[in-house]
């Protein structure tokens, strides 16, 4: 099984109880600056976690319920082939060997109004 890594910070889930049916693998605390554009929080809680291959699905819709609908974020996590990217109203479940996918996603992102240095998901 190529179960799923990735990233969600804390601070941009309204309902923090989907943590508990998250397996954490790291917990790091970073202080939020200007560049961040997220004024609203002075740090982020960034946990990596893990996911199991036959959960992706039901846990990307999870996580997408469990978002802050005041501000915009995104969570995401990846296996070998394939990427969630997850926004409050929209999903993302891109293959990684179809590059122009990425684009979509950056552009939704940066049309809800994430900097787009926080959408760069072609670099992953």
């Amino acid at each position: 099984m190529d179960n799923y890594q990735g990233v969600i910070i804390e601070e941009s889930l309204e309902d923090k109880n989907i943590l508990a049916d998250i397996k954490i693998l790291d917990t790091k605390v970073e202080r939020v600056v200007e560049k961040d554009k997220t004024p609203w929080v002075k740090k982020w809680t960034l946990h990596t976690v893990e996911i199991a291959e036959d959960k992706a699905d039901d846990m990307a819709e999870k996580i997408r319920q469990a978002l802050d609908s005041k501000h915009e974020w995104y969570a995401d996590f990846k296996n070998e082939t394939t990427d969630y990217i997850i926004f409050k109203n929209k999903i993302f479940k891109i293959n990684r060997a179809d590059k122009a996918r990425y684009k979509d996603a950056r552009e939704y992102g940066v049309s809800i109004g994430i900097p787009e240095h926080q959408v760069s998901f072609r670099e992953r």
